[in-house]
């Protein structure tokens, strides 16, 4: 199993574009020790030949050009994107689907029925696309954890499990999701049986989660907040991680707790603009390190 870090940012991506924090502020002044990041989106693939797009962000066309192997070049038009899995309705998980609008063929949609009706709702994404290249979507049933498979990626079998989170602002569930409104997603390769869970929103741990990241050889997990408070102690928002859906890495279960004492290799993303890991040289950065989390960066590989 190939997988390929496209974005590793939260929405806005880092730094963001109207924000002056003192993580935004330092990356363009050139005085802190970090990268720059694009919003959350992985590549997965079996052979390195197809690719499934998991979330297509906002910064997908920037991607791509940073991507060779999305870009095989043997007609002319042509991508190595066989198909696109969306694992919640977020605007930094699926405006890029607008960028494919000039695909060649149907384009591959998998999500479940309650992304599908807000993204045909209140952010019709899909709609509009019928009007360009169309949408063959393919449902996935996260509630009943139904494994599936992507034809053109024959070596790999997804099984969904449902996260407790936000829905986005833009749908009637809001302030009450439906238990299928964010998945996250345990990439199988059936040849070796390895295993990489990918989750980059999440709300609380919970049992089937729990089992899943036991089992995960690589676990690619929310990364967006340090703190519960830390967006409202900065200025940058009114609410709490947790009331947008996103569990803090520190404070007590906070994603630390929880990480530190699973074996796989352990990666966070979807890392927000103000989170202090992303500074390199801070102590936070340096407690991960401590505890052997690693910190998703855009063009990261992962071989599995």
């Amino acid at each position: 199993m190939l997988i390929k870090v496209l974005g590793s940012g939260a929405g806005g991506g880092f730094p963001q574009w109207n924000c002056n924090c003192a993580n935004c502020s330092g990356l363009r002044a050139g005085t802190l020790a970090a990268r720059p990041r694009t919003q959350s989106s992985l590549a997965v693939s079996d052979t390195g030949e197809d690719w499934l797009l998991v979330n297509a962000s906002p910064d997908l066309r920037a991607q791509l050009e940073s991507c060779p192997a999305l870009q095989p070049a043997r007609t002319v038009r042509d991508t190595a994107i066989a198909a696109v899995l969306i694992v919640d309705a977020q605007i930094d998980h699926s405006t890029g689907l607008m960028t494919l609008r000039e695909h060649t063929r149907r384009l591959p949609v998998y999500c479940t029925p309650s992304v599908h009706s807000d993204l045909t709702g209140g952010y019709p994404l899909i709609s509009v696309l019928e009007h360009y290249c169309g949408v063959d979507w393919r449902p996935v049933d996260a509630i009943g954890r139904v494994p599936f498979e992507i034809p053109e990626i024959s070596g790999l079998t997804m099984h969904p499990i449902p996260l407790p989170s936000e829905a986005p602002p833009y749908s009637p569930r809001r302030h009450n999701p439906a238990e299928d409104d964010t998945i996250g997603i345990v990439f199988i390769d059936q040849s070796s049986g390895r295993r990489c869970l990918y989750a980059p929103g999440l709300g609380e741990w919970t049992e089937p989660l729990i089992e899943e990241a036991e089992r995960a050889d690589c676990l690619m997990i929310d990364g967006t907040l340090w703190n519960d408070t830390e967006l409202m102690e900065q200025g940058a928002a009114s609410k709490t991680g947790r009331e947008m859906g996103h569990l803090a890495q520190s404070g007590s279960n906070g994603m630390l707790d929880q990480l530190a004492r699973l074996r796989g290799r352990k990666i966070l993303i979807h890392i927000n603009n103000t989170n202090p890991i992303l500074d390199e040289s801070s102590p936070e950065h340096a407690r991960l390190v401590t505890l052997g989390i690693e910190v998703a960066y855009d063009g990261m590989e992962i071989e599995l």
